[in-house]
């Protein structure tokens, strides 16, 4: 058995056990109720741990007490609308709507594909998708629809698309050529946490910039070969699954028109002008930036009103660029056309909504009954009791964090509870906390792209099926294993290497 047909095997049988499962929208409500069972329960037990950070003992809350039941009838409206994945994406694609719908995406793609063919595609998709993280989440619903597109018109499956993008935006948060939020995050925790050993122990934002960039070069060929060498040739081919190669459409799911490529080449009247408008917005938000113009706030860059508000200023670049290339081309002769595009943008959006009010229930439940911080803490606690040798207590710090990342998503709320045990702890071993920093976001990067807890996972399976209506849970996660382990089994080693050969992980 050649290693192709090994994953294709495997593949199928994960796809085979996770569409067993119920639809989304139910298997969100049944772990609601399992939450609801089991925060009960240990509550009734007396499940309690100290806090790493204040020493407290925190016990679970039981949702099925009068609190609980006052908190889940008051809260939902507001977990609902509160839900990070909800209103961003919301914005984002009634710009996208107009810039699809009015052609203009298809266009641009069309003359893209002309010169980014073939490997180059998918190194360009997967790079795009690692670095997006500079944008916190706007790779999600952005990067993601973008790139099944661009596939489609490449003559490849969206799903291969949707699949590179995914495993980049996600599996590889953590890397980037760049320092971003990221490191800001983290160091700050970081350097807490050392310095419960020592006062004056600093980690600085760099501390792991080299090992970073470099992780960006190695993951983005490491998405790609698992792309090209196992995940594609097992996915149908462009127009199996009943899309058609020649149109654009949005990328959530749902009925909705397509819109034809427009006619015209690159140097097309309307071509140009949607560039132009494309590039003169840019440039006034650019001019707003520099020097302390009305978005760059007082905090900066990473805190400006830029990057606080970027889904809406991404939402009204392509609504405006869209706009203008659909009234040169005709599509939107008056006011009725427009709206009429943004109304059937909401309509493909319905099905993505109905799954995100009942995700939001289930995540907002999970963490106010704290099982989340209960079960991080414990499984911190379990490898303090371990004392393994270095480099085994980091492979096991590399799986742990793996596996919490599969009950508890955000990378800032993970380390914050166990940045105070581990760095600590490890540093009292002889490793330095950059070290068990670094260890970290490898660990929680690898393993975001196949836990349907992770916020955006509900956005792509809803994008995955508007390409592959009987696509499920189950389906998603025979696309994304491969990735998953790979990167886990790949990373960890690259790091292993990196850290034998004595490479400094940042600056100083």
């Amino acid at each position: 058995m050649d290693q192709y047909s090994f994953w294709q095997q495997f593949s199928q049988r994960i796809e085979r056990w996770g569409n067993r499962l119920p639809a989304p929208v139910v298997l969100f409500i049944g772990l609601w109720f399992l939450v609801v069972v089991v925060s009960t329960l240990a509550a009734w037990l007396g499940w309690q741990v100290e806090h790493p950070a204040t020493a407290e003992l925190v016990s679970a809350r039981p949702l099925f007490s009068e609190d609980g039941v006052v908190w889940m009838l008051s809260a939902a409206v507001n977990n609902f609308t509160g839900f990070a994945p909800v209103g961003p994406v919301i914005v984002v694609m009634l710009g996208l709507g107009i810039a699809e719908r009015s052609g203009m995406l298809a266009s641009w793609l069309q003359q893209l594909m002309r010169h980014l063919p073939g490997v180059g595609l998918t190194l360009a998709v997967v790079l795009t998708g690692i670095l997006s993280s500079l944008a916190f989440d706007a790779g999600y619903v952005v990067v993601i629809p973008l790139s099944a597109v661009l596939f489609q018109l490449a003559g490849r499956s969206p799903l291969a698309g949707i699949a590179a993008s995914f495993a980049a935006v996600s599996g590889g948060y953590s890397a980037n050529l760049m320092m971003g939020p990221v490191d800001a995050i983290l160091a700050g925790i970081s350097s807490e946490s050392a310095q419960l050993i020592d006062p004056q122990r600093q980690v600085t934002l760099a501390a792991n910039y080299y090992f970073m960039a470099a992780s960006t070069v190695f993951i983005t060929l490491l998405i790609s070969l698992v792309l090209h060498r196992w995940v594609e040739p097992g996915l149908p081919p462009a127009n199996a699954d009943g899309t058609a190669s020649s149109s654009v459409s949005v990328a959530t799911g749902g009925a909705e028109s397509a819109v034809p490529a427009s006619p015209g080449g690159l140097l097309s009247p309307a071509v140009v002008s949607a560039l132009t408008a494309l590039l003169l917005t840019l440039l006034l938000l650019a001019s707003a930036l520099w020097p302390a113009g009305w978005l760059a706030g007082d905090g900066g860059f990473l805190q400006s009103p830029l990057m606080r508000n970027l889904s809406v200023l991404v939402g009204l670049v392509f609504a405006v660029s869209g706009w203008l290339f659909g009234r040169l081309t005709g599509r939107y002769h008056n006011s009725h056309a427009l709206v009429e595009d943004l109304e059937q943008t909401i309509r493909t959006l319905a099905p993505y909504l109905v799954l995100m009010f009942f995700a939001a229930q289930f995540v907002n439940a999970f963490g106010w009954s704290r099982l989340g911080l209960l079960v991080a803490v414990q499984g911190a606690a379990l490898l303090q009791w371990l004392a393994l040798p270095q480099a085994l207590t980091l492979v096991m710090l590399i799986v742990l964090v793996g596996l919490i990342n599969l009950l508890l998503g955000s990378a800032s709320a993970k380390w914050s509870l166990l940045a105070p045990v581990l760095v600590p702890m490890l540093m009292l071993a002889g490793i330095a906390p950059e070290v068990t920093q670094v260890a970290y976001r490898v660990g929680d990067s690898s393993t975001n792209i196949i836990t349907p807890l992770m916020p955006y996972f509900p956005l792509v399976l809803a994008l995955l099926q508007k390409y592959r209506q009987d696509a499920g849970v189950g389906t998603l996660l025979a696309m994304m294993v491969p990735f998953s382990l790979v990167m886990l089994v790949g990373w960890s080693a690259f790091l292993a290497v990196w850290l034998v050969l004595g490479i400094p992980l940042g600056p100083g």
